[in-house]
């Protein structure tokens, strides 16, 4: 008889490639049951995220089931709730293939949205502009004083 080895591990990690093939091993010859579940919490948990081709085939596999408890040993097996058939299937009548396609979520974007863009851009430009000028000011001043210095007379009226 196959023993398990405790998985183990920082939370949120997920377990050696050696105790996944052992477990699969030992559930697979029926000598073995099922480990207890890592009862360390996650500090944050991640939301599932599911294919549209997942999703089809779960969808494909759920309808083939007809004997009693066949559906929930599918939900079981994959994890998942009947909610998400129920979503999915609604989704699937509706003729939302889209829904299906898993899509990213996204923030809204307001019509105004280029506008605010070029207006940010626009005020970095302007920022940058203005301190160019005052560096140069700065030199133009300092360049004044040392002309004074050495006794060198400037013009300041004409721009040359």
């Amino acid at each position: 008889m196959l023993k398990h080895k405790a998985i183990t591990g920082s939370p949120g990690r997920a377990p050696s490639e050696e105790a996944k093939v052992e477990r699969s091993e030992s559930l697979a010859s029926g000598k073995g049951t099922r480990p207890a579940a890592d009862p360390e919490v996650v500090a944050k948990p991640q939301r599932r995220r599911f294919s549209a081709a997942y999703k089809a085939r779960i969808l494909a596999e759920a309808e083939r089931c007809q004997h009693n408890g066949e559906i929930g040993r599918l939900l079981r097996r994959e994890g998942l709730y009947s909610s998400h058939l129920s979503a999915w299937r609604r989704a699937q009548q509706e003729g939302a293939l889209g829904a299906l396609k898993g899509s990213a979520r996204r923030r809204k974007t307001s019509p105004d949205a280029a506008l605010e863009k070029e207006n940010r851009r626009l005020r970095r430009e302007n920022d940058r502009l203005k301190e160019n000028l005052r560096k140069a000011n700065l030199v133009i001043d300092v360049q004044g004083k040392v002309s004074r210095l050495l006794g060198i007379e400037v013009d300041e009226g004409k721009n040359n």
